[in-house]
């Protein structure tokens, strides 16, 4: 169940009250925080793409017909920049699914269902045309 704004904002107190009094405890709460581990996955994402572009670049600026080993670098830098995105995209997606106070009724927010949550949600919001 999500926090509420008053839970998250007392937890975000309680966390600068416990970095003030124990920094090495605090570091070792931190780390085992999934949104550091998201964070952690998306900068890395974030990096093997970059490679990978820079691959594809060098691929292309230095690719002859006659020399295989160029193209299958360009190859390669595609496919790790393409893993990368895609890494990237889903540590995003699953960062958004367990985003703390996304609940689905406070602060105007909801968190996305499936398409079958969506359609009966939005069919008992329709209006109803038949009755008087």
């Amino acid at each position: 169940m999500p926090l509420s704004e008053h839970e998250q904002h007392l937890l975000e107190q309680i966390e600068r009250a416990l970095v003030a009094e124990d920094p090495k405890f605090a570091s070792t709460v931190r780390a085992a925080d999934p949104r550091h581990h998201v964070r952690r996955r998306m900068v890395l994402a974030g990096i093997v793409a970059v490679v990978g572009l820079a691959l594809v670049c060098v691929g292309v600026i230095f690719g002859k017909p006659d020399v295989w080993g160029v193209p299958i670098v360009a190859a390669v830098g595609f496919l790790a920049m393409f893993g990368g995105l895609v890494f990237g995209l889903s540590a995003y997606r699953h960062r958004q699914l367990e985003a703390p106070g996304a609940s689905s009724e406070e602060g105007g927010e909801r968190r996305r269902g499936s398409l079958m949550d969506r359609l009966e949600d939005r069919w008992r919001r329709r209006p109803n045309r038949w009755t008087s």
